[in-house]
């Protein structure tokens, strides 16, 4: 026994060291990882909960085929009805029990907990809102984010120059959220109205908790713009098309890549939406690579069908964390992830994107969309206008 006691305890020891190691990785067990997320599973902005419900429908199929490297995903799915606050509460929550956070809508949301996830290097994949927010900050401050998402002045000066182009028009209207969505954008189409000979007439806002907006319908009337650019939630922008139509005014409509789900939009505003164009950063239903991913998420959560779109989102977001799961290998931790993020060069989703490329100097890895044009209700596709095009990355 004398012998022996030294290699227990000495192999006791060794398995409290490893418990100890395992613990020190938040969300990480041998057989799971669990990740986070927060988004409008209720509210105004409910018609982007899809989002996060197809997140969850994707990882249940990677749980299908074996999860990652052993471990199975473990999603902790919280609302935050597009209210900030709820969102920091659900953040706290997530912070010291979830390995990532995955999916996060809305810029008010990501600016209210850009410095809880700088403070606890919570790493934050995928967020969806201005890429403004993070692009303001310290480098310091954004090492454990990844942001895959088009900087909403960049597009929209390609918008209204796309506009100006397609409709000939020379009045430009702006319907946008009055906050950071909004007012980033409103730079944007200035900027390229300016260069496109163009002149922005009306600029209207609202605020999230709009339910009615024919002021905004009648302000943008009696401004004669010919053409008006959307930079709001899906609800909002059918409020506002259903209100201009009932006095009469039908300008041509030019909507944001965050209104690219043609099936919600048919859904909310109706014959209403037939010939708006719309930009989309990722596939759409109708094309092979989205139409895979469509049918996996329905697939798992029938409840989705009908919100077909945005679902596309979702499962991409869970697509590029699996990605770096796998490369950060067995040995999971929250640093080796982020190295492992930071390799990642040419992803796209087997098709379903434009490249996405981060490195150690960027974690904006994706900042691209192109135009598109809604048919009728019945159509099961888009028309494309245009290409991706391409800008730079901002931080």
């Amino acid at each position: 026994m004398a012998f022996r006691l030294p290699g227990a305890a000495l192999l006791a020891a060794l398995l409290l060291a490893g418990t100890a190691r395992a613990a020190a990785v938040p969300g990480v067990t041998d057989t799971e990882v669990t990740i986070g997320i927060t988004g409008p599973l209720s509210g105004p902005a409910a018609a982007w909960g899809s989002i996060a419900l197809a997140s969850e429908a994707y990882a249940k199929y990677v749980n299908e085929q074996g999860g990652v490297h052993g471990r199975k995903l473990k999603i902790v799915l919280k609302d935050d009805g597009y209210n900030p606050g709820r969102a920091v509460a659900n953040f706290n929550e997530m912070k010291d029990s979830a390995f990532a956070v995955v999916g996060t809508v809305g810029t008010a949301v990501l600016n209210a907990n850009k410095d809880l996830v700088a403070e606890s290097g919570l790493p934050l994949v995928y967020p969806l809102g201005d890429v403004q927010v993070f692009a303001r900050e310290p480098k310091a401050k954004t090492r454990t984010v990844f942001q895959a998402y088009p900087d909403y002045t960049d597009e929209g000066e390609f918008l209204v120059q796309e506009a100006v182009k397609l409709a000939g028009t020379k009045k430009i209207g702006f319907f946008g959220q009055n906050d950071d969505y909004g007012k980033e954008a409103i730079e944007g189409v200035k900027k390229g109205a300016a260069k496109a000979g163009a002149k922005v007439v009306g600029e209207v806002y609202y605020e999230v908790t709009d339910r009615e907006l024919g002021t905004q319908a009648l302000k943008m009337k009696e401004s004669g713009a010919e053409a008006v650019l959307l930079y709001s939630t899906p609800v909002h922008a059918a409020g506002l098309l259903k209100e201009m139509a009932k006095i009469g005014y039908r300008p041509k409509v030019f909507a944001s890549f965050t209104l690219y789900d043609r099936d919600t939009m048919f859904r909310l505003a109706g014959d209403l939406w037939e010939g708006a164009y719309f930009d989309a950063a990722l596939g759409l239903r109708g094309e092979p690579a989205a139409d895979k991913l469509i049918a996996i998420v329905t697939r798992i959560d029938p409840k989705l069908k009908g919100r077909e779109g945005f679902c596309v989102q979702g499962a991409v977001d869970i697509l590029i964390t699996v990605e770096g799961l796998k490369r950060a290998g067995r040995n999971l931790t929250r640093e080796g992830f982020v190295k492992a993020m930071e390799g990642i060069r040419g992803w796209t989703a087997d098709g379903v994107s434009a490249p996405v490329n981060f490195s150690p100097e960027h974690h904006h890895g994706y900042n691209a969309v192109r135009l598109m044009q809604a048919g009728k209700a019945t159509d099961a596709t888009a028309k494309q206008i245009t290409p991706y095009v391409h800008f730079p990355p901002h931080f």
